[in-house]
């Protein structure tokens, strides 16, 4: 069992940054998954940037440019950077880790067994 638990998010201004982190228990074995995922009121959650542990980076369409993810290996640490924050941006955003099965799962939930409770982002004006 892979713990995982979020921490930051919470409110900022339009046009802002705002940087989630994430920390997560040891994977038990070599190749593995660590995506961000968010999830807007009534839809399902999307998978916006994953890293996979050789270092393969991936970001959907509609967050490229805005945002970074990045990791901290040695800490076991995942992180979000959003910048020029747009009411869009506002959702409850997971962090997940799983098995690295390929490019094409990186950004599917279903794919992800391992799941924080999620952090609220509110972006104000």
């Amino acid at each position: 069992q892979v713990q995982v638990a979020e921490c930051g998010g919470g409110s900022a201004q339009l046009g802002g940054s705002l940087r989630l982190s994430c920390a997560h228990s040891e994977y038990p074995g070599r190749t593995y998954v660590m995506g961000w995922f968010r999830q807007f009121i009534g839809k399902e959650r999307e998978g916006v940037a994953a890293v996979t542990s050789g270092g393969t980076i991936r970001y959907a369409d509609a967050v490229k440019g805005r945002f970074t993810i990045s990791r901290d290996t040695d800490k076991n640490m995942l992180y979000l950077q959003i910048d020029s924050l747009k009411p869009e941006d506002a959702a409850t955003y997971y962090c997940a880790v799983g098995r690295a099965t390929g490019w094409s799962s990186m950004l599917r939930s279903d794919d992800y067994p391992y799941w924080g409770q999620g952090n609220e982002v509110t972006v104000s004006s």
